[in-house]
C-alpha cells in the first residue's frame, strides 16, 4: 500500500475528527462506538486507529484542535485597536455561527470530564489554557493603556469565561435561545469592565483620524 503524504494524512485526520465531534454530540461519548464514528467518517476501523487508538485520543484530537484555534484568533485580537468589538466578535464566532453540535460537544465533553479521568484531564488542561489567554491578553492591553481594567487582568479574565460558558451553555440546552440579541449586553457588560481610554476608543472607531499628539514633538 503507497503511503500517503503528510497533506492526505491531515485531511484524513481531520475528517476523522469533523466526524467524532458529529457522533459524541449526537449520541453522547458512551453511546458512541468507534463503528459509529468509522461510519460516519467512512473509514475502516483500522485507518481510525492509525490516528486515534481510542475514544479518549479522539476527545484528545478534537481538545488540540480547538486550542490551536482559539491560539490564533487570539494572537489577532490582541493587535485589535478596538479589544471590546473584537471580543464581542469573537463572542459572536463562537455562540452564534458555530454549528449547534460544537456547544453540545463542550456540554458533553463536561459532563464526561466529572466521571472519567483522561477526558477530565483534558476538558482542564483546556480550560487552564482559555483561562491564561484571556489573563495574557488582558495584561498586555492594560500594559499598553488600550484598557483601564476595573479588575485585576484574572478576575477579568475569569468572568469572560463564565460569561462565554454560559453562552454555550443555553444556546447547547434551549432551542429557542437567541444568542445574537444578547450579545450587545454582554459587550457592554464587557466594555464597562475593561475600561477602555476614550483615546483608545478614538483610534479605535471605524473611520476615525489618528489622535494627533499634543507633546513637545509634535
Amino acid at each position: 500500500m503507497p503511503k500517503l503524504s503528510p497533506s492526505t494524512q491531515a485531511a484524513r485526520r481531520t475528517h476523522i475528527l469533523d466526524a467524532a465531534e458529529i457522533c459524541f454530540a449526537r449520541s453522547g461519548f458512551h453511546r458512541t462506538s468507534i463503528q459509529d464514528i468509522c461510519k460516519k467518517a467512512g473509514v475502516s476501523a483500522g485507518a481510525l486507529y492509525v490516528y486515534f487508538a481510542s475514544k479518549e485520543a479522539l476527545i484528545a484530537g478534537i481538545a488540540e484542535r480547538d486550542r490551536n484555534k482559539l491560539a490564533d484568533e487570539l494572537a489577532v485580537l490582541a493587535g485589535m485597536p478596538d479589544l471590546a468589538a473584537a471580543l464581542a466578535r469573537l463572542g459572536e464566532h463562537y455562540a452564534v455561527e458555530e454549528p449547534q453540535h460544537k456547544r453540545l460537544l463542550c456540554v458533553e465533553i463536561g459532563l464526561e470530564s466529572t466521571r472519567n479521568a483522561a477526558v477530565g484531564e483534558i476538558y482542564r488542561s483546556v480550560d487552564r489554557f482559555v483561562f491564561e489567554s484571556f489573563v495574557q491578553l488582558f495584561e498586555r492591553a492594560a500594559a499598553e493603556g488600550r484598557i483601564r481594567p476595573a479588575l485585576p487582568p484574572a478576575e477579568l479574565a475569569r468572568i469572560v469565561c463564565i460569561l462565554g460558558d454560559g453562552m454555550f451553555w443555553r444556546r447547547a440546552v434551549d432551542p429557542d435561545f437567541d444568542a445574537r440579541s444578547v450579545i450587545p449586553a454582554i459587550t457592554a457588560i464587557v466594555s464597562g469592565l475593561l475600561n477602555v481610554p476614550a483615546e483608545a476608543e478614538t483610534r479605535g472607531a471605524p473611520g476615525a483620524k489618528p489622535v494627533e499628539s499634543h507633546g513637545a514633538n509634535a
